[in-house]
C-alpha cells in the first residue's frame, strides 16, 4: 500500500478509535490494518500511536501526522466533489448537522421526501445544539438559528423564520396561576436556556413598547428540546419557538401566555463552507430546505388561530 493510502487508513483508525473499528468500516481484516500502520510507522521512522486496553492513544508525532492525514482526506473529498459537480447529478454522502429539537420535530418528518427524490444521496445526520465548526466536524451543511452562529467566515443562507411564545402546561397553571402581565413572570418558575445570550432576561414587545423582564427558575439546560419536554411535564414556564410548540398550543396541551405581547423571533439558517461552487448534493438539499421551511411564519399563525 502506498503512503497516501496508508495515511487515509491511519485517519480511519484514529477516527474509529481502534484497528478493529477501522477494519469493520473498510471491510479489512484487523491484522491487515495493524500491519499497514506498522509499515507506515517504519516508513516515516516515527511511532504514531500506542495500543491500550480500550483502543489507541496518539503520540505527539501522531497528532501532528493525523492532521496531515485529515488535510489529505479533505483534499481528496474536495476533488471528488468538484468533479462530481461537473455532471450536475447530486450523489454521494451528505453530512448534515442540525439542532436537536428542529431535527426531531421538523427535519426528520420531511427527510424521506428528499431521499426519495434523490436516491443517489446518502444522508449522515448529526443532531446537536453545540456551536458548529464545519471544518473541524467535517459537515457539508449545518442548520442552526441565527444566534447560534459564531463563525464570521461561514457562508449562511436564510431558510425561514420562527417566532417565539411564552407557554406553560395546564397542570402547571392550575397549581401556580396565570401570569397576566409581564412582571408576573418574576413570580413563576421560568425554564432557562443556558446558551441564550441574555439568559436571565426575556424581552417582550407590547402596548408600551419593549419590556425587559428578569426571570429565574430552578432548571436550566443547553437544549431547547429538553426545555420543551420540561414544560410539557409541568415544570414551569418556557419561552420556545412556535415550530416546537405550535401543535401543542393548538391542541391545548400547552397554553400560550401573555398573547398580547410578542417576543423576538429568530431566523433559521443554513451554514456551509466557503466554496465558490456548492456540490450538487449540497445545493439540492439547500433548495429543499428553503422550499420546505421558507414559510415558517405559518407556525405562529396556525397556533394562534387554533387556540383562539
Amino acid at each position: 500500500m502506498e503512503l497516501p493510502s496508508q495515511m487515509l487508513l491511519f485517519a480511519k483508525v484514529v477516527e474509529g478509535g481502534s484497528f478493529s473499528a477501522a477494519a469493520r468500516t473498510l471491510g479489512y481484516a484487523p491484522s491487515s490494518v495493524s500491519k499497514q500502520i506498522a509499515q507506515l510507522e517504519d516508513k516515516i521512522g516515527l511511532r504514531l500511536l500506542t495500543r491500550t486496553q480500550t483502543g489507541i492513544v496518539l503520540t505527539e508525532e501522531g497528532r501532528i501526522f493525523h492532521q496531515r492525514c485529515r488535510d489529505l482526506e479533505a483534499t481528496l473529498q474536495e476533488t471528488e466533489e468538484q468533479f462530481a459537480s461537473m455532471s450536475g447529478h447530486p450523489t454521494g454522502l451528505l453530512r448534515v448537522s442540525c439542532t436537536v429539537a428542529f431535527g426531531k420535530l421538523q427535519l426528520l418528518p420531511v427527510l424521506p421526501r428528499f431521499m426519495a427524490a434523490n436516491p443517489d444521496i446518502e444522508v449522515s445526520l448529526s443532531l446537536s445544539d453545540n456551536i458548529l465548526d464545519l471544518t473541524e466536524e467535517q459537515v457539508d451543511i449545518g442548520i442552526r438559528f441565527a444566534e447560534q452562529i459564531e463563525d464570521p467566515s461561514a457562508i449562511v443562507r436564510k431558510i425561514g423564520g420562527s417566532d417565539r411564545v411564552i407557554c406553560a402546561s395546564p397542570e402547571y397553571l392550575a397549581r401556580n396561576g396565570h401570569p397576566q402581565e409581564p412582571e408576573d413572570l418574576q413570580h413563576h418558575n421560568c425554564l432557562l436556556l443556558s446558551t441564550a445570550r441574555r439568559k436571565g432576561v426575556w424581552m417582550l414587545v407590547g402596548p408600551n413598547g419593549n419590556e425587559d423582564v428578569r426571570i429565574s427558575g430552578n432548571l436550566e439546560t443547553d437544549s431547547a428540546d429538553a426545555i420543551y419536554h420540561a414544560v410539557r411535564a409541568g415544570l414551569g414556564v418556557a419561552r420556545l419557538s412556535t415550530y416546537l410548540v405550535g401543535d401543542d398550543i393548538a391542541a391545548a396541551r400547552l397554553i400560550h401566555l401573555l398573547p398580547d405581547y410578542t417576543l423576538k423571533g429568530s431566523d433559521l439558517m443554513a451554514i456551509f463552507r466557503d466554496k465558490r461552487n456548492l456540490p450538487p448534493k449540497t445545493r439540492v438539499f439547500l433548495d429543499f430546505l428553503i422550499a420546505e421551511f421558507g414559510h415558517a411564519k405559518h407556525w405562529r399563525r396556525q397556533a394562534l388561530e387554533k387556540s383562539a
